[in-house]
C-alpha cells in the first residue's frame, strides 16, 4: 500500500485549537520481562510485556500568543486525522509547550508533547 502525503492531517485536542504544522505520534512502546534463569549460560532471555504505552504524541502548530494552551487542564479527547481518512484517537494530557519566535520573516510556532493515558482506537 502507498503512503499519502500528510496534507490534510489534523490534530484535535479538547477545545484547544491551532493550525498544525507537523505531528509526531504515537510513540507506542512495550518493556521486555527479562526470563533469565540460574540455569542460562550465554543470552540473557526476554518476553514481551502484556501492557503497552500508548506514549505521546508532539507536535510543532502555529503560536497565537493570545489563545492559552491548557497546560493545567484535565485530561481531554485526543485525536489525529491522518491525510487518506484514518484517525487515532485516544485521552491525553498536555505536557509541554513552548512558544516559539524567530525574526520578522518567520511564522511563530510552538511545540507541544501530549501523554496518552488511555487505549488508543484505530
Amino acid at each position: 500500500m502507498a503512503s499519502d502525503a500528510g496534507h490534510g492531517t489534523t490534530l484535535t485536542f479538547g477545545g484547544f485549537t491551532a493550525a498544525l504544522l507537523s505531528v509526531n505520534g504515537w510513540e507506542f512502546s512495550r518493556e521486555a520481562v527479562e526470563t533469565t534463569t540460574m540455569a542460562t549460560t550465554t543470552w540473557k532471555t526476554f518476553i514481551p510485556s502484556d501492557l503497552t504505552d500508548p506514549g505521546t504524541i508532539t507536535a510543532t502548530v502555529e503560536h497565537d500568543p493570545a489563545i492559552s494552551p491548557p497546560i493545567t487542564g484535565a485530561t481531554g479527547a485526543v485525536s489525529i486525522a491522518w491525510a487518506g481518512g484514518a484517525s487515532w484517537s485516544a485521552t491525553g494530557y498536555l505536557v509541554s509547550y513552548t512558544g516559539n519566535a524567530s525574526g520578522s520573516e518567520e511564522r511563530m510556532t510552538a511545540d507541544l508533547t501530549i501523554k496518552i493515558t488511555s487505549t488508543v482506537t484505530f
